[in-house]
Formats: structure tokens, sequence, C-alpha cells
């Protein structure tokens, strides 16, 4: 949009519950992806995950393990504070937050509260996708892998049909298939955040600041 490069974010959770964590933050940018994991003290091996990875990015894979909700939110929070610059890269998701609504940033922002970690996203635009992907017809559908079918229709790594099989691939410890399918859906907002770019009114992405009026 304009001279911005769109950056997408999206999460995983353990379900919806008052006790869920993130599971997965990901991150998608011009150049590749990054993927943090949160194991909840299991087992997972960085090397052969991001070997596995490799294979379906769109440039160069960096997958961080942590061992708990806490230790993701921190070391998402380092990655987007030096990777994430306000003159050339705004922030986007798929129902990430909308005027009414969203997911992914109101959860993450109340783990945030909970463990007393620093937002991660100060002084960056953001635009939903939700919110732009309303000026193309696509024919009454209004989800994700939906809108990105009826778009772009390239083919996708999501190892999953629902957002309910990455939570129990997350009881299970299925590391592989839970990062895949984040890995899909950043890269499936990017592509969709670079076509609205060519196609959509600047106006039309009602930009707004994450950073808190108290910075």
């Amino acid at each position: 949009m304009g001279d911005l490069s769109p950056i997408a974010f999206d999460i995983e959770t353990s379900g919806l519950d008052s006790d869920a964590v993130v599971t997965v933050a990901g991150l998608a940018h011009e150049l590749g992806e990054v993927l943090i994991l949160n194991t909840e003290g299991r087992t997972a091996s960085q090397q052969k995950l991001e070997r596995v990875l490799t294979e379906s990015s769109g440039g160069r894979i960096e997958l961080t393990v942590t061992d708990n909700e806490e230790e993701l939110l921190t070391n998402l929070a380092q990655i987007a504070h030096s990777r994430l610059d306000e003159e050339n890269h705004y922030l986007t998701a798929y129902h990430g937050e909308t005027w009414n609504g969203g997911f992914d940033l109101p959860f993450v922002r109340t783990a945030c509260v909970t463990h007393n970690v620093d937002w991660p996203f100060r002084n960056i635009a953001y635009a939903d996708m939700l919110d732009v992907v309303d000026r193309f017809d696509t024919d009454d559908k209004n989800d994700l892998v939906g809108v990105y079918k009826e778009l772009i229709g390239n083919n996708s790594c999501d190892p999953f049909e629902d957002s309910q099989s990455a939570v129990r691939a997350f009881e299970q410890g299925d590391w592989k298939d839970l990062l895949l399918h984040n890995l899909a859906d950043i890269q499936r907002t990017r592509e969709l955040a670079v076509l609205a770019g060519m196609y959509v009114p600047q106006s039309d992405f009602r930009m707004k600041n994450l950073d808190p009026p108290g910075d």
C-alpha cells in the first residue's frame, strides 16, 4: 500500500478458554517468514523443523523455539522492535483487529498484560485485510481461506481444513503441521495485502497506528 510493504501477522492458540495460550506467532515479510513456537516445556528440534519449513517458505525461514508463552511474547517483542520499520512497513492480519473486534491483536494484548511483557507493535501502522478485501467481489466469502481461493488460488502448505486442527496439533506436539498451518496463513494474508495494494485505494486501507498513547 503506497510505499509501505506489508508484514503479515498471525497467531495460533491452545483454544479459546480463559487459560488458553499463544502457541505460535508468525510474521511474513518480503524476504521470508519468522515463526516463534511455544512448546510449553516439551521438546522440539529447531533445526529439523526449519529444514521442513524451508521447503514451503517464500524466502528465508527463521524459527525460534520457546518453552512458554511469556518467552514467546518476549521474543516477538524483540523481533518486532528490531524488524518492523514504520517508514517502510505496515502490519496486517486477517481479522487480527477490526473496528468492532478481531482476534490476534486482542489475544496478544491480554497475554502481554498477563506476563507484564512490552507491547510488541510500537509506532507501526496497521490495516486489517478483512476490512480491505470487501473492495473485491469474493462471492460472499469472507474467511481467509475462502477469500484467498477466490482471489489468488495458489496451492498452500496448510495441512489442516480448520483452525481447530491446530489446537489438536499443539496438544499432540505435532509441531511440523502446527507451524505449517501458521506459515500458510501468514503467506496468504501477505499475498492478499500485496494484491490489495495494487487495486484498492489507499484511503480504503483504514490505517491506524498501534503505538499506545502513553508512550
